[in-house]
């Protein structure tokens, strides 16, 4: 039974390796209880331990040989013990044997396999020894999970368990004592007493099953087609570093530094495979209009990745790392095999995440195999995921700017297809825009925007696969299409070197029935710039109609002047000079109520922030310097959408500067850092959500140092948003009156 419990745990392991342990384990517990069953009880304990301890030893010995695990055996023994139980409910499914991932079964079966045989062999309670291989088997079974594989290959695995366990009852069950003979005789009375009782129990028990049957049985019986709860959603797995979510910023300092040695690539295409693949380093599947984030969950694995098989042919590459830094690995799709160091792995991209930062000098070896592209005649018929399945690769969260979807819709003017719609947006951007690789980073709405219609002399219509990629997927969502981005190199036959210039960026469309497919946006080397205007040009948003002029006195309506008319003329001096007098008053009072206008604005707003930032409760001047935040990012053109939390607020606030300095500033590297307001979301949401806390019998809150810091972090931010505005921006922000209404709202 213990050996079945270990191979209900088998099918999510690579290899027979942890089935031999776990065999051996149950042996020898068993084995060693059943020698020293004779001797008293408390000898039992201390010679397990022993056996449990050199089967300990060679199982860490054996598992690390096999997995290729390096270090000294205290070492890596100390790191399995510690990390055994995480380490089994992070690990990619099929599990590589090694100490951390073995270490546990081994120790769980060995203690079952001592409890079971001292209360079966040694006390003679066989029903209750039971109780350890049960909760061991069990065990398994919780942690394999939904895993249906599994699953399928252990169908006969309880059946054999129960089999066993009724075998062992029958075995051992004892011969009946012989009957005592007695002359002592039944009355009618206790004959009646003994059917009576006989008939109640009879029916109790017939109760309690019928009861339950129908109470429990239809829970039991749903269980058979429901999903098993799989226990590594309760476990966090390994996160990336900041550095490594949104891999597609660092484009463009790579092709600044275009001869960064990054890291050396041997690869040795099989048969039928490219000579020179393109090298994936990540895949960016969540955009929240801001920025392009891997939305990759990585589990540890071990040198096989995965049980998905790829059709392709194989690709062999020998990498070593030089100065390429982050924990974000390099490899040819699809990954099948990783030789040389531990990994962690995403099944659904197919990229690779080591377990720690990346080092100069580590090497490791990928084995690939590469899926060929789709015939194109089979894409042109073919369909793409519907809303509801692929809402995740079409999501574009808060405003999109109007002349982007203006240019989608006419893009997909007469186009029947997906396939069509993604080969005119690729098309378009290759034929109108340029590859340069001085382009600054960003790939928000306003950048997207800048890059499809700012004016060339300002650095529009030009920038690195970055901008290419993000405007293709950006267009291509509003289109309908399932989209996501992925990040790279390119290869050159004869040349191991990768370094920064080789950096690359393209876009992927979903297709069912073949899968993701990549597209190529970037202008062609012969390709000939049209300008955009020739083509498309965004319509203007609509404007307020003008006001209506009231038509002049009709004098053809009488051809001959009246009496009237002509007794006007004498009057007409005094009644001159009064509309002169009139409009002379009415032009100066006008100029009075601007200037008015102009000199009260600026000190009614800085009266009421003053008096909003330094007077009052702390978390009303809390409240107020986040005001200022929200009003500010409006009075620049970039307000948060209503939908984000403080804390999203903070990051776009951070975003929207920056990226308001490479749209307007030609010179972005000198201007100072954008000042941050984290702090200040994280103070709003203490004084939102916090809830009334009492300290002793008074309230505790925000303290006046912390009103104090929130009003600086607010001034200091909104003042570099202002300063990044063109001067003309900067003088209508000073005199602009729309604060007053919006914070009067609040």
């Amino acid at each position: 039974m213990l050996v079945l419990a270990g191979l209900a745990l088998a099918p999510i392991y690579n290899g027979t390796l942890l089935p031999l342990l776990v065999a051996a384990a149950a042996a020898g517990s068993v084995l060693i209880s059943v020698a020293v069953r004779r001797l008293p009880a408390w000898t039992a304990a201390p010679a397990s331990v022993l056996g449990l301890v050199a089967l300990t030893f060679v199982a860490v010995k054996v598992s690390a040989q096999a997995g290729q695990v390096s270090g000294s055996f205290p070492d890596v023994a100390r790191e399995a013990l510690r990390n055994s139980i995480p380490r089994l409910l992070t690990a990619l499914i099929p599990i590589e044997p090694q100490p951390d991932t073995v270490v546990l079964p081994v120790i769980a079966t060995w203690l079952a396999g001592l409890a079971a045989a001292e209360v079966g062999v040694r006390h003679g309670r066989v029903l209750l020894s039971y109780t350890a291989p049960t909760l061991l088997f069990g065990g398994a079974l919780y942690l394999v999970g939904p895993d249906t594989t599994a699953a399928a290959a252990t169908t006969w695995v309880p059946l054999a368990y129960a089999a066993f366990a009724a075998l062992g009852l029958i075995v051992t069950a004892r011969d009946p004592q012989p009957a005592v003979e007695t002359t002592e005789v039944l009355t009618a009375a206790d004959r009646r007493t003994l059917r009576l009782r006989i008939g109640v129990g009879a029916a109790a028990g017939l109760a309690i099953i019928v009861a339950l049957s129908q109470l429990v049985g239809p829970t039991v019986a749903g269980q058979g087609s429901s999903t098993p709860v799989d226990p590594r959603n309760f476990v966090t797995p390994p996160q990336l570093d900041s550095l490594d979510e949104n891999p597609l910023v660092r484009l463009s300092g790579w092709n600044l530094n275009k001869d960064q040695h990054l890291f050396d690539a041997v690869v040795t295409p099989g048969p039928g495979a490219s000579q020179e693949p393109v090298i994936r380093l990540a895949v960016l599947t969540d955009y929240d209009g801001v920025t392009w984030r891997i939305g990759s969950v990585y589990r540890n694995a071990g040198r096989v990745l995965g049980r998905r098989e790829a059709g392709g042919p194989e690709v062999t590459q020998e990498i070593t790392i030089d100065e390429l830094d982050g924990r974000l690995m390099p490899g040819v799709a699809t990954p099948q095999r990783v030789d040389g160091v531990r990994v962690a792995f995403d099944a659904e991209t197919g990229t690779i995440a080591y377990s720690e930062s990346l080092h100069k000098g580590l090497a490791y070896t990928v084995t690939s195999r590469q899926e060929p592209r789709p015939d194109d005649q089979a894409l042109f018929v073919a369909e793409v995921p519907p809303a509801e399945e692929a809402g995740r690769f079409l999501a574009l969260p808060g405003k999109v700017p109007d002349t982007i979807s203006q240019l989608s819709s006419h893009l997909g003017e007469g186009v029947s297809n997906p396939y069509q719609r993604a080969f005119t947006i690729q098309q378009w951007l290759e034929e109108h825009y340029k590859l340069v690789n001085d382009a600054p980073s960003g790939h928000a709405y306003p950048n997207v925007e800048h890059f499809l219609f700012g004016p060339k002399q300002a650095g529009g219509q030009k920038g690195t696969s970055e901008q290419f990629t993000a405007a293709f997927a950006v267009l291509a969502r509003l289109a309908g299409l399932p989209t996501r981005v992925v990040v790279g190199f390119q290869t050159r036959k004869g040349d191991r070197a990768v370094r920064g210039g080789d950096a690359v960026a393209w876009p992927e469309v979903l297709f069912q029935g073949y899968g993701w497919v990549a597209f190529d946006p970037l202008p062609k080397s012969d390709s000939v710039q049209r300008p955009v205007e020739d083509d498309f040009k965004p319509k203007a948003p609509p404007s307020q109609p003008p006001p209506q002029s009231v038509p002049p006195a009709s004098v053809s309506a009488s051809p001959q002047p009246s009496r009237s008319a002509s007794a006007a003329p004498p009057s007409a001096p005094e009644s001159s000079g009064t509309m002169t007098v009139v409009a002379v008053v009415s032009s100066a009072a006008a100029v009075v109520l601007v200037l008015a206008f102009f000199a009260s604005v600026p000190l009614v707003l800085r009266t009421r922030r003053r008096r909003r930032l330094e007077e009052g409760p702390p978390a009303a001047r809390i409240d107020a310097a986040w005001s200022e935040v929200l009003v500010g990012l409006r009075m620049a053109g970039r307000a948060a959408p209503p939908h984000l939390t403080a804390r999203e607020v903070a990051h776009y606030a951070g975003a929207a500067a920056v990226g308001q300095a490479h749209a307007k500033d030609r010179r972005p590297a000198l201007r100072p850092p954008v000042p941050p307001v984290d702090e200040l979301a994280g103070l709003v949401n203490a004084v939102a959500f916090a809830g009334p806390q009492t300290v002793g019998c008074l309230p505790a809150g925000p303290g006046e140092e912390q009103a104090r810091r929130a009003a600086a972090q607010a001034g200091a931010y909104v003042d570099e948003l202002r300063a990044r505005r063109p001067w003309w921006r900067r003088l209508l922000w000073t005199f602009d009156p729309r604060p007053l209404r919006w914070l009067r709202r609040r």
